[in-house]
C-alpha cells in the first residue's frame, strides 16, 4: 500500500495541471488566505501586530495610514511658571516696573473724573455747596463742562506713571526676595511687599496728589503754575504737605488692596488649577479688593484731603489729630465718611481696571522680554561658529 500511494502521489505531481484543476486550486488557496487574513485581523484589535507575509496589501495599507497625532501637553502654564522661575529678582522687578507704569497711567486717566468728584465732596465746606454725589457732578459740568472733570490731568499722568512704576516694581522685587526665605510665612508676603511698595511710591504720589487735588478743589492755573506756587511758598517740603496723612491712608489702603487681590488671585488659581487669571477674573478680584480697601480707609482719605486743600482757608498746624478733632467738632462722625460712595466706586473701578491692566501688561512684557532674551542667546551661540 505504501508503494502504491507513493507512486500515485509522484504521478500526480508529475502530471501537468489543466485549467480546471488550476482554477480549483486557486479558489481553495484564495479561500484559505482570506480565512487566515480575517482571523488575524480580528486578533489585531487586541493590539497583536499583523504578520507581513500574510497579505502584502494589508501591511501596505497599515503603513500608509497616517499615525494618530499625539495631543501636545498643556505647556502654557508650565512655560509661564518655569519662565518666571528662571528670571532673576531684578528682572522680575524690571518687568513689574514697566507693567505698573503703563497700567497706572491708563487707569488714572480713565478714572480721573470720579476722583475729581470725590475730592470736591471731601473739601472743607463741600456740605454747603453740594447735596450729594449727583449734585456735585451736575454743578461741575454746568460750571466748567467736560474739562472740569479733568482738572490736573497732566500732573496725574506724569505722577501716576512714576508712582505706579515704583509701587509695582517694589512689590515685585519684595515678593521675589521674600519668597526665597522658607522661614517667612507665605501668607504675609503680599502685605509686606505692598507695605514696602506704598512707602517708596508715596515719595512721588504725595506731590502728584497735592497738585492734582488743589486744582480739583478750584485753584487757578495749570499744573506747573500750581507747582511753582507750592515751591515758592513752602519750598521742597511744601510738596509733601499731608505726607503723614497720605502714609496713614496709603499704607493700610495699599496693604488691604494689594493683599486682598493677591489672596483672591491665589484662591481662584488653586480652585481652577491654573497659573494665570482670565481677564474677567482679574477684573472681579480687583474690584472686590478695591471696594474692601476703600470702605475701610475712607476716614483716613478725608483727613488727607482736608490737609492738602487748606490753601483756601485757615491752615491748621495740629496735623492729623487736629484735622480729626475739627471734623468731629464741626460735622460729627458723618464728616469722616464724606465721599465714601464715590470713593468706593472709584476704588473698585480703579482696582478692577488697574489690576487687569497690570496683569495683561505684565504677561505681554514678559512674553516680549523672553523672546528678545532667547534671540540674544541664539545670536551669542552662533557667534563662535561664524567667527571660526
Amino acid at each position: 500500500m505504501e508503494s502504491t500511494n507513493s507512486s500515485s502521489s509522484i504521478s500526480l505531481l508529475s502530471l501537468p495541471c489543466n485549467s480546471t484543476s488550476d482554477l480549483h486550486f486557486n479558489t481553495l488557496f484564495s479561500n484559505l488566505n482570506t480565512t487566515l487574513i480575517f482571523s488575524k485581523t480580528r486578533k489585531s484589535t487586541n493590539n497583536v501586530p499583523l504578520p507581513h507575509f500574510l497579505c502584502t496589501s494589508m501591511s501596505m495599507q497599515l503603513k500608509l495610514q497616517p499615525p494618530t497625532p499625539k495631543k501636545p501637553p498643556p505647556t502654557s502654564h508650565i512655560t509661564l511658571k518655569s519662565s518666571m522661575n528662571n528670571l532673576s529678582v531684578f528682572e522680575r522687578a524690571f518687568i513689574g516696573t514697566l507693567a505698573g507704569a503703563s497700567a497706572g497711567a491708563f487707569t488714572y486717566f480713565c478714572l480721573h473724573p470720579l476722583d475729581t468728584i470725590k475730592t470736591k465732596l471731601q473739601t472743607k465746606g463741600a456740605s454747603q455747596i453740594y447735596k450729594n454725589t449727583l449734585d456735585a457732578i451736575i454743578k461741575t459740568f454746568q460750571t466748567k463742562g467736560i474739562s472740569g472733570f479733568y482738572s490736573g490731568i497732566s500732573a496725574v499722568i506724569v505722577g501716576s506713571t512714576f508712582s505706579s512704576a515704583l509701587l509695582f516694581g517694589t512689590c515685585e522685587f519684595s515678593k521675589s526676595c521674600l519668597s526665597k526665605f522658607d522661614e517667612f510665612p507665605s501668607l504675609l508676603v503680599p502685605p509686606t511687599a505692598s507695605l514696602m511698595g506704598s512707602i517708596v511710591s508715596s515719595a512721588v504720589m504725595v506731590p502728584k496728589e497735592l497738585i492734582t487735588q488743589r486744582m480739583q478743589a478750584g485753584a487757578k492755573g495749570k499744573s506747573w503754575e500750581i507747582l511753582a506756587q507750592i515751591l515758592r511758598k513752602g519750598g521742597i517740603l511744601g510738596l509733601y504737605t499731608g505726607y503723614s496723612a497720605t502714609l496713614l491712608r496709603n499704607l493700610p489702603a495699599g496693604v488691604l488692596s494689594y493683599s486682598s487681590f493677591e489672596w483672591l488671585k491665589i484662591a481662584v488659581l488653586k480652585k481652577g488649577n491654573k497659573e494665570k487669571l482670565t481677564p474677567l477674573e482679574s477684573v472681579c478680584c480687583g474690584a472686590l479688593a478695591g471696594a474692601i480697601s476703600a470702605s475701610l480707609t475712607t476716614p483716613l482719605d478725608v483727613v488727607k484731603t482736608r490737609m492738602m486743600t487748606q490753601f483756601q482757608g485757615v491752615v491748621v498746624n495740629d496735623g492729623v489729630s487736629g484735622i480729626i478733632k475739627q471734623i468731629l467738632m464741626e460735622e460729627g462722625w458723618v464728616g469722616l465718611t464724606r465721599g465714601m460712595g464715590a470713593r468706593v466706586v472709584h476704588s473698585a473701578c480703579f482696582s478692577a481696571i488697574g489690576y487687569f491692566a497690570f496683569e495683561t501688561a505684565r504677561l505681554a512684557i514678559l512674553d516680549q522680554y523672553l523672546k528678545h532674551k532667547n534671540q540674544s542667546k541664539e545670536i551669542m551661540a552662533l557667534e563662535p561658529s561664524l567667527n571660526g
